[in-house]
């Protein structure tokens, strides 16, 4: 290289880190709604956001680790619910994101503020990993539902629309599909 030639090839990595938004600080954003109501909005979807995270990894635990006579039905329907979960967290946090604020992304902020309780590490029995799937449902609906009301209580449609219209719907159903295998039916018809 010739004296006073700079190598424009040569990546810099040495960048200072230079935060431009602060977590739970909102940007103005000319979406015509109050900025009290996205930050109430951007509050209550992160919450949503970190347990739809956990209820997502919570799916694919128990599709890895069932066992039993429907396991390759429950694999399969394990999975198909972790898929939605899967993409409702990309919808979330990008509503967030389209309100001026900011998603959680980082597993140890999903850890840290989730509602939904703590698997063990270890294999627990079909009926085990169901009633787990439906008490985080249970929880996640509460906090949906109350989400949406607020919502629309203060104007704010497009968070209403996307918690109603994509999230309960599809929780219920998931509860519907996983809470029937909990049902005392025989695998067999008795002789009559």
């Amino acid at each position: 290289m010739a004296d006073g030639a700079v190598d424009v090839a040569q990546p810099d990595y040495k960048i200072q880190p230079n935060e431009i938004q602060a977590f739970g600080t909102l940007k103005e954003l000319p979406i015509a709604l109050a900025e009290n109501a996205r930050a109430k909005s951007v509050g209550a979807l992160n919450q949503i956001l970190v347990d739809t995270m956990t209820i997502r990894d919570l799916y694919k635990k128990h599709h890895w680790q069932v066992s039993g006579v429907t396991f390759y039905q429950l694999h399969l329907l394990l999975d198909k619910h972790y898929e939605e979960q899967a993409g409702f967290v990309d919808d979330i946090a990008e509503r967030i994101q389209s309100l001026g604020g900011l998603a959680y992304a980082m597993a140890h902020d999903v850890a840290a503020n989730t509602k939904i309780p703590r698997p063990p590490s270890g294999r627990e029995d079909v009926a085990t990993q169901i009633s787990r799937l439906l008490e985080a449902h249970e929880i996640m609906l509460r906090e949906i539902r109350e989400a949406a009301h607020e919502a629309a209580e203060y104007g704010d449609d497009g968070t209403n629309d996307l918690l109603v219209s994509s999230l309960i719907r599809t929780h219920e159903m998931q509860v519907w599909f996983i809470g029937e295998h909990l049902a005392a039916t025989p695998l067999l018809a008795k002789d009559r």
